[in-house]
């Protein structure tokens, strides 16, 4: 097998990550007889410092033009204290994501015997913990309007979705706990949010096509208490795109590592 490979290493440790990474994907290609191309690319601060754009349109072009991307980090600590810089490195990975149609984060959770000793969750309740939270990349408030008003003092970011953006992402979901378990957790906050009880509103229509799966609905905050208090609780989760930031990054911790 012959693969084309965008590498876009990025900041921070992106780049000492991925020079490891390719290490290990180049010893695979060896031992069964593939050959993988390496196609680098800017993306980020570093790309910003080089051209002035996070996520450049050569950039894009060679991602477009991959089998795979394989990806660093991305961000920059002098932006990071710099809210009023206008081009961000987090743009370029945005930018990528929406370009290339990657509207689902796939973020698996389970607990290695070796690492289970480095999370600071007890042992007993996270030991056999399996559980996939499935992210909406492309859509919700990363992605809607945003500004300022009131002379700059009135800030306002807008959370959007469509029916069809949340169709595909429970589709990938049900099929996910179709393998799996047959438990699928819808996790919004529709006591509150409109844009929730649309999420919540289309996975109910969506339940009569997997009768197998059973289907179970939470608000993002009593999620987040018991991830940490019961994991196992868990199997695919679905949720939209800020929570599941939030989520997956408080699940890592289960792991004991990103």
């Amino acid at each position: 097998m012959k693969l084309n490979i965008a590498l876009l290493a990025g900041d921070g440790i992106g780049p000492e990550v991925i020079d490891q990474a390719v290490k290990v994907c180049d010893a695979v290609a060896k031992k069964f007889n593939h050959q993988i191309i390496w196609k680098p690319a800017l993306t980020g601060a570093a790309a910003i410092d080089a051209v002035g754009d996070p996520y450049p349109d050569e950039t894009h072009e060679i991602c477009a033009n991959a089998d795979a991307v394989l990806f660093g980090a991305i961000g920059h600590p002098r932006f990071d204290n710099d809210p009023s810089a206008k081009v961000r490195p987090e743009q370029g990975l945005l930018k990528m994501r929406q370009k290339l149609g990657l509207f689902a984060n796939v973020r698996p959770t389970f607990t290695f015997p070796s690492l289970i000793d480095k999370s600071p969750l007890k042992r007993e309740r996270i030991e056999g913990t399996d559980l996939i939270i499935l992210r909406e990349l492309t859509g919700g408030v990363y992605f809607g309007e945003r500004g300022r008003r009131d002379n700059g003092n009135t800030a306002f970011d807008t959370m959007i979705y469509t029916r069809s953006e949340i169709q595909r992402l429970a589709k990938k979901g049900f099929e996910m706990a179709m393998g799996r378990s047959k438990k699928l957790c819808c996790v919004d906050k529709a006591n509150v949010l409109e844009s929730s009880r649309l999420w919540r509103e289309t996975v109910q229509a969506m339940e009569k096509d997997y009768p197998e799966v059973t289907v179970s609905y939470e608000f993002v905050d009593a999620v987040a208490m018991r991830l940490v208090q019961w994991p196992k609780a868990y199997d695919v989760i679905i949720t939209e795109n800020l929570f599941g930031d939030i989520l997956t990054d408080e699940a890592s911790v289960i792991s004991g590592s990103m």
